[in-house]
């Protein structure tokens, strides 16, 4: 196997089989080519010769194309014209691995498509793709619909004028009514059936169960009454005939198709956010191989470490560093940031960004599921199938819906046979079918899944990634912003200033003992000591026994030394003292700069100065959330001179320096018991346990992967203003949910009283059952279409 192949095997999965179990037009293509015969392009099926200018191998094989386009096609995607099974245009299958799930039930997950064991409703894969054929669901409902409209429209005619037309006898009218609805209800509408029967075999009733039982009643009665008629007496005789609904079954089957074809249409759409993240993907990289040569090849080609070429208007293809070149490059599809951002050497590149101008060469460094765009559509898929603390209402209802519906039916049928008026019993039958129909679960059940779906894909356009549906709904309930400084308030960029040291150390040894030490360390203040350390061409030892006090500060082994490095309260925590540079430390601290301390053997060293800018950006975030009424707190490990200089510089007067992960900790649980909603910003690992503890936890995108695993929402930019974007999609998104839960009950609140016939005695108003079941078709519909309209909604960031 070479190395080219090997990302297809890691990529496909159970595709990658077939690298062994070639087709027969494969087989064929090298048998004859052997043979020096005709042979086939296994992309178009053209017949082509060895002596085409258009070759390619792969898997060890040679094969021949007819055209330069189907040799790309072919490079791009062999597996889709190698694996045996349709041909490339027909509807492809499933890829193996995918995982499908209920929009109304995200528990429910399945290797295969098929019905929600719970609702009936169809699965869908939890993460779309941009292969998606064409819904077969709703094809097959399409072609059920259109095929039996006419006959639907026809029993209508009959029954509503059949009488005043005198085409043909009523007994015989019943007959051709019969017939015509026959397919209707037992081709066009098995479906419904077959998933109310898969309801009471789960013991999970639900709306199929309710349909089923409606229009079930109505047809059996009706082919009852029109096979045998004398079973029934005089009262239900109405214009030379027993009263028959085979209208009623027919009207309702093709409206729950017409509605079903809305909603499956509707559905659709609420996974477009996340096609639309797959689609900025890049399709193909130039590599540079180590011969200097370049080539074009897929992205599934890309292993880290490869070098590749992004030309002025080409998607950066991969995660990676810039090593030759600078450009600008437009990351606003990720980011939401408008203006192009400047990359120059040693700058970090997200691959789907657009290079604008300049020629780039980078280095890979995460491709396939690692890359930052991977990672965002993930976190937005799992989002949108987790459930909202709000919907806990609304399923304890749907819970005990059906049998309520049931009960209410039975109530109508026998209140209706025993004090209507005549013919009692045929009134009776008929609102109780009604109330069966026009009751709608899945209108509770969509109510707060489809905004959802909305909302996390409006936010992973603008740079803002929910984790789930509670980070959603919580939010906008916040009052409180605990911020960390670094990465945080300032660029997490900083820079070395100065080294100060002690009688016996001179400055440039501080700065080596310590970026020595330092090498080890992921904070951003350890990596601008090594920059700077090297930018002097100092000589760096290797650290031993590095040991990591997270936030405060480092200590390990150099060079037989013991070296230890961080604020004031590590060198507390190792019994150092630091007076005899305190007043030196004290005044870097009143400039803003961060200053950490350096001990070697236990005594002492000497001093260095970092500063790291307040983002541009900053001022204006805190601004606008000061304007929606949070009261912001900075925390920070740096000493407290320096966080206060930063501090009155924005304008935040609660500050906390010198603060330990735990004393981050605590202070979330402080405010907690203050009865604040507490939200947590932060970059590091030592926010992550203030992060996980916080009522929402926020993770710059730009930090640490700990921090992010500890948050329910990431600003993938980095940029505080993306909390206030957050917060006003929160504010939309729950005030959707609510609109959609009112919406449904208010719906099954008035609609099944007034199916029932409830107002007749005081208003004379009944409700047919073909009305009943256009309002409920478009109940559900009119639930998704008032989710989908998030996609529009003012979210500002100022």
């Amino acid at each position: 196997m070479t190395p080219v192949d090997m990302p297809i095997l890691a990529k496909r999965g159970s595709a990658a089989v077939h690298h062994h179990e070639h087709s027969h037009d494969d087989q064929d293509q090298s048998a004859a080519g052997r043979a020096g015969e005709a042979l086939k392009d296994p992309v178009c099926g053209m017949t082509v010769t060895t002596e085409s200018l258009h070759k390619a191998e792969h898997a060890g094989r040679p094969y021949w194309f007819c055209s330069a386009g189907c040799l790309t096609k072919f490079v791009a995607e062999p597996q889709r014209y190698l694996a045996p099974g349709p041909s490339p245009d027909a509807p492809a299958a499933a890829a193996a691995g995918t995982v499908y799930t209920c929009p109304m039930h995200p528990e429910i997950r399945q290797d295969h498509p098929g019905n929600c064991p719970k609702c009936g409703m169809t699965l869908e894969p939890v993460m779309p793709s941009l292969d998606d054929e064409a819904n077969p669901e709703l094809a097959d409902f399409t072609h059920r619909f259109w095929w039996t409209l006419p006959l639907t429209a026809i029993v209508t005619v009959l029954a509503m004028f059949g009488h005043q037309l005198g085409w043909m006898a009523m007994g015989t009218q019943s007959w051709v009514e019969l017939v015509l609805t026959v397919p209707i209800v037992l081709w066009a509408g098995w479906p419904f059936f077959l998933r109310g029967a898969q309801s009471v075999v789960n013991r999970s009733p639900n709306m199929w169960t309710l349909i089923s039982l409606g229009t079930g009643s109505a047809f059996v009665y009706s082919v009852v009454a029109t096979v045998a008629p004398q079973v029934f007496p005089d009262s239900f005789v109405s214009m030379g005939r027993v009263a028959v609904y085979f209208e009623a079954s027919a009207v309702i089957i093709s409206l729950t198709l017409l509605g079903q074809l809305l909603e499956l249409k509707a559905r659709s759409q609420t996974s477009a956010a996340i096609k639309s993240l797959l689609g900025l993907a890049h399709k193909t990289a130039r590599r540079i191989a180590a011969d200097g040569s370049e080539a074009d090849i897929p992205l599934a080609h890309v292993h880290v470490g490869d070098k590749l070429r992004v030309r002025p208007g080409e998607k950066v293809p991969v995660d990676g560093v810039v090593v030759e070149g600078s450009s600008a490059l437009d990351e606003s599809m990720l980011t939401g940031e408008p203006l192009p951002v400047t990359k120059r050497v040693g700058d970090k590149l997200i691959g789907a960004t657009l290079n604008t101008s300049g020629a780039l060469v980078m280095q890979s460094e995460h491709v396939g599921s690692a890359t930052v765009l991977s990672q965002i559509v993930q976190m937005v898929a799992l989002a949108q199938r987790s459930r909202a603390p709000m919907q806990r209402m609304a399923d304890s209802v749907a819970g005990y819906f059906v049998y309520g519906v049931v009960a209410a039916a039975l109530l109508t049928f026998f209140g209706w046979g025993i004090f209507g008026p005549q013919p009692s019993w045929v009134f009776g039958l008929i609102h109780a079918v009604t109330v069966l129909i026009i009751a709608c679960p899945c209108a509770l059940g969509l109510a707060t899944p489809m905004s959802i779906m909305v909302a996390t894909g409006r936010g992973a356009t603008h740079g803002v990634l929910f984790r789930d549906a509670a980070a959603i709904e919580n939010l906008r309930k916040v009052d409180t912003l605990i911020v960390d400084k670094t990465g945080t308030l300032t660029e997490g960029r900083p820079t070395f200033e100065k080294a100060v040291g002690v009688s016996g150390f001179e400055p440039d040894e501080v700065l080596r003992l310590s970026a020595s030490l330092d090498q080890g360390s992921e904070h951003p203040l350890a990596a601008a000591i090594v920059a700077a350390a090297r930018e002097k061409k100092l000589a760096l030892d290797k650290p031993e026994q590095f040991d990591s006090a997270s936030g405060i500060g480092v200590r390990g082994s150099v060079a037989g030394k013991a070296v230890a490095l961080g604020n004031t309260a590590w060198m507390a925590q190792l019994g150092i003292d630091v007076a005899s540079l305190a007043a030196q430390a004290e005044a870097l601290r009143a400039e803003g700069a961060s200053v950490m301390h350096l001990a070697v053997d236990a005594r002492l060293a000497g001093i260095l100065a970092v500063s790291d800018p307040v983002k541009a950006t900053t001022a204006d975030a805190l601004a606008s959330l000061r304007k929606a009424s949070i009261r912001v707190v900075m925390a920070t490990g740096d000493g407290l001179t320096t966080a206060q200089a930063v501090g009155k510089r924005l304008g935040i007067e609660d500050v906390h320096g010198e603060v330990k992960p735990a004393d981050k900790l605590k202070l979330v649980e402080k405010l907690q018991s203050e009865g604040r909603i507490v939200a947590m910003a932060g970059d590091g690992i030592n926010d992550a346990p203030a992060l996980a503890r916080a009522d929402v936890g926020i993770a710059m995108g730009t930090g640490t992967d700990v921090a992010m695993n500890s948050a329910q929402l990431t600003l993938v930019k980095g940029d505080l203003r993306g909390i206030a974007t957050a917060r006003a999609l929160s504010v939309a998104t729950v005030a959707n949910m609510k609109q959609n839960l009112a919406f449904a009950f208010v719906y099954n609140a008035l609609g099944i009283p007034l199916a029932a016939g409830l107002l007749y005695p005081f208003t004379g108003w009944l409700l047919s059952p073909m009305i009943a079941a256009l309002a409920m078709s478009l109940s559900s519909a009119s639930v998704i279409g008032n989710a989908l309209r998030l996609r529009g909604a003012a979210i500002d960031e100022t």
